[in-house]
Order: C-alpha cells, then sequence, then structure tokens
C-alpha cells in the first residue's frame, strides 16, 4: 500500500476515533493540544537530527538529474548537478517547510475557527509522515539508499506509479546539450 492510501486510511480511522474523544471537555481538550505539540516538536527535532546527519556523512557523491518542466509553464526540463549531501539537505528543507506551514494552518484553524478535531489527526499524521520521509529512512531507520530511496526521490503518486526526476543517460544528455546551446 502506498503512503497517499495510508495517508487517506489513517485520516479516515482518526476521524472516526476522534469524534468519541470529548473536546468539549476543556481538560480532554488540554491533553489533546499538548499532544499535537509534541508530535510537532518530536518531528521537528528528528529533521533537525537528520540534517545534523547528514552533515556529519557529508556524502560529496555527484548527483545529475534532469528535473521535469511544470506542466504548466513553457520551460523545459533542466538539468541539475548536486552532491548527495546538497540534494539530502534540500529535501530535508523541504519536509520542515512542510512542518512549519502544517503548524501555521493548524495554528488558523484551531485558534481561529476553534476546529479541535484535526489537532488529534494531525498529531498522528505528523508521526506518520515522519515514517514515510525518505531522509529518516535513510539517516535514522539506516536503511540502503536503493529502490524507493535511490536519489532523486521521486514522488509518490496516489493513482500510479511514482513520477519524478528522470535520472536515464539519455535524458542528462539531452540536457546537457540544451544547456550547451544556451551558452553560445
Amino acid at each position: 500500500m502506498n503512503a497517499g492510501v495510508q495517508n487517506l486510511v489513517i485520516s479516515l480511522g482518526a476521524m472516526q476515533l476522534a469524534r468519541k474523544i470529548p473536546f468539549d471537555d476543556p481538560v480532554v481538550l488540554n491533553y489533546v493540544r499538548v499532544g499535537y505539540v509534541v508530535s510537532q516538536v518530536i518531528v521537528l527535532a528528528i529533521y533537525y537530527y537528520v540534517s545534523l546527519a547528514i552533515k556529519k556523512k557529508n556524502d560529496q557523491t555527484v548527483l545529475k538529474y534532469v528535473e521535469p518542466a511544470s506542466p504548466m509553464s513553457q520551460e523545459e526540463p533542466k538539468l541539475v548537478t548536486t552532491t548527495y549531501r546538497d540534494y539530502d539537505l534540500s529535501e530535508t528543507s523541504k519536509l520542515l517547510r512542510s512542518v512549519y506551514m502544517g503548524i501555521a494552518m493548524m495554528g488558523v484553524m484551531h485558534i481561529y475557527f476553534h476546529f479541535t478535531q484535526p489537532l488529534f489527526i494531525q498529531a498522528l499524521m505528523g508521526i506518520k509522515n515522519l515514517y514515510d520521509a525518505k531522509p529518516v529512512s535513510i539517516y535514522i531507520l539506516g536503511k540502503p539508499a536503493t529502490g524507493d530511496l535511490k536519489r532523486p526521490f521521486k514522488a509518490a503518486s496516489m493513482f500510479g506509479p511514482a513520477t519524478g526526476p528522470a535520472t536515464d543517460a539519455a535524458a542528462i544528455a539531452e540536457a546537457e546539450k540544451r544547456v550547451g546551446k544556451k551558452d553560445e
């Protein structure tokens, strides 16, 4: 079962469970708030630890891939040359931004709109997303960077095969030719 389907199943299950929680009781609500904050602090701390582990390992292996152009733009796919260290740090940074955006949205939803059930659901989903994060799998769980964990990471799709940057030699050579023509 892929991560998108798992997230959907966990969200639906958590919503059913959240219906049974008496959020109108201030004590219960405070426990849920504390649980949400603790789960987000754990997630942020683990991502910080992963970034430290990436910097400590300092893997300077060169990584070349062709980043696909966005579907609505007229741009051509671009060649990216980086190192495993820099790529992993950028992926961890994306994960951190995602957590910060979730915290901001949850703050607005809870403080301004007084929604309480999403606190419970997002506390669970934060931990689940941590388990699904590829840098966490490589640097904390110690899984080898092969298969789904091979860099550059492919984005999981709910309705089909994972998509991502092209890493084949033909695509890289084509992108290098385009870059060479622009430089002339």
